[in-house]
């Protein structure tokens, strides 16, 4: 079986994390930052950072028309934390010059659990995902307040002061958590997306 080419967004955060995750859940892993790099990919992770230095990025980098031309016609996307944001319809809390790709019908809050201080572990049922709850680390992460509905709720925080808040969704073949797999050495997200691009290859 041949591996699924999977781009993971390079215009700044965990990259090398998400290439190292991607690339143990039987992927072929590489950076994208170029409309060219991204034409050679079967799907795309928009990863952790800072949401709206991304969206500052992706129009400097030309990369806007590219990805959102790619979300319309079927290639599965994942986006961690800020790149949950950046596929959201809606985001509360971001700066009014802030542009995501707007690929899931949702509204997200960013920073909801806090500042950095307020990071924090917690484990979380992830829907299709098998075996134990995932150890989900969140870093001033955004939750999910709305979903239109087309959108499968697939996780939700299940103890402490943000109980019930919606931290992982999907929408066909876009994926989207709050917290970041990429840190824990837990493939199975990465893998249920691997398998995710695989179906739609």
């Amino acid at each position: 079986m041949t591996a699924p080419v999977i781009g993971v967004l390079a215009l700044q955060g965990d990259v090398r994390e998400h290439i190292a995750a991607l690339a143990g859940a039987g992927a072929d892993a590489r950076p994208v930052r170029r409309p060219a790099e991204l034409d050679a990919v079967d799907g795309l992770v928009i990863p952790g950072g800072e949401s709206t230095t991304m969206s500052k990025l992706a129009d400097i980098f030309e990369m806007r028309e590219p990805i959102d031309k790619r979300i319309a016609g079927g290639m599965p996307v994942y986006g961690s934390c800020a790149g949950m944001i950046m596929l959201a319809t809606e985001v509360l809390d971001g700066r009014p010059d802030q542009r995501g790709f707007a690929g899931i019908e949702m509204t997200v809050r960013r920073n909801a659990f806090g500042r950095q201080v307020d990071s924090f572990e917690a484990p979380v049922e992830i829907t299709g995902v098998e075996g134990e709850p995932f150890h989900a680390v969140f870093i001033r992460a955004p939750w999910v307040e709305r979903v239109g509905a087309g959108v499968e709720v697939l996780g939700r925080v299940t103890e402490g002061p943000a109980a019930g808040r919606i931290v992982a969704v999907r929408q066909g073949h876009l994926l989207a958590t709050s917290f970041h797999p990429e840190l824990t050495g837990d493939l199975r997200l990465h893998r249920y997306f691997v398998d995710l691009v695989r179906a739609a290859a």
